[in-house]
Order: structure tokens, then C-alpha cells, then sequence
């Protein structure tokens, strides 16, 4: 229960005389009854991804795919937008994912270029694996790149 002393007795807001911001007693706190009743509920957003990005991994996988051995690779096609994309390995198997938060360097990948990385397990049974650290070392020629700054540039060579 709110301090009687803070209320006033009209049950009027209060105002500070200083500031723009007037209080009422008892506070609508978020997921009260009262708060909720002249709202709509929000509804739900975008579900998680169960893919661990770099944000998200867990120490002991960042530590093991740091030790990996490095990949070569061509990027098959990526999506800045989706905030994805996959590689096509060197060595031949499976296109391996890649996250937006493991790629390193300034230009975003395109179809075509050529990129070093290393693989991390993909939870909960460490089946599959993804793409991390990866770095584009050759530019895919006759292509326009772009910057994560938005900047376009061609690749000539």
C-alpha cells in the first residue's frame, strides 16, 4: 500500500514544481493488473535463433573453435538483410551456415568470394556445425562489394 503521507488527500497527482513530470499513486508498475487492463497484449516477436552466434556462445565453444584448424571456402550466397548466409567448403561436404556476428573484415560477402573459417559445434546435439571467424581473403572480380558502412565499391582484380 502506498505511504498516505505521499498521496494527496484529493488523490490528484502530484507535481513537482520543478519538473514537467506528475506522479499519481499507486505507480502502474508493467504487468500489474491495472497496467494491463487498458493494454493490449504485445504480440510475440521474432523467435530466438537456435543457432549460437558470437554473441551468444558459450565460452568453452568460442575457446574450442579458436583452437580449430582454419577452412578454406567460397561463400555459396549470403543475405545481409536475414543476417545469414552459407559457404561452400573447399574440401567438398555439406554448405556449412554462417552468422552476420562471425564474419570479420569491412566488406559484407557475396557470391563468389573466397574466405578462410573455422567450425563450432551448433547445440544441443552438436551434429552440425557453422561457420566462425570467418575472413574473405580474395575479393570475387567483376563484382560490386559493399562496406558494412553501406559504401559500394568494385572489385576489379
Amino acid at each position: 500500500m502506498a505511504d498516505p503521507s505521499l498521496t494527496s488527500p484529493s488523490r490528484t497527482p502530484l507535481r513537482s514544481p520543478n519538473a514537467s513530470l506528475s506522479l499519481s499513486f499507486p505507480f502502474l508498475r508493467e504487468r500489474s493488473r491495472i497496467w494491463e487492463e487498458g493494454k493490449e497484449q504485445p504480440l510475440p516477436r521474432e523467435l530466438p535463433s537456435p543457432l549460437p552466434t558470437k554473441r551468444n556462445r558459450t565460452y568453452s565453444a568460442t575457446v574450442r573453435a579458436q583452437s580449430g584448424p582454419v577452412f578454406k571456402g567460397v561463400c555459396k550466397n549470403f543475405s545481409r538483410s536475414q543476417g545469414h548466409g552459407f559457404l561452400r567448403p573447399s574440401r567438398g561436404g555439406e554448405d556449412i551456415f554462417v552468422h552476420i556476428s562471425d564474419i570479420e573484415g569491412e566488406y559484407v560477402p557475396v557470391e563468389g568470394d573466397e574466405v578462410t573459417y573455422k567450425v563450432s559445434r551448433v547445440p544441443p546435439k552438436n551434429l552440425k556445425v557453422q561457420a566462425v571467424e570467418v575472413k574473405i581473403i580474395h575479393l570475387n572480380p567483376g563484382t560490386k562489394h559493399e562496406t558494412w558502412s553501406g559504401q559500394i565499391i568494385s572489385s576489379s582484380t
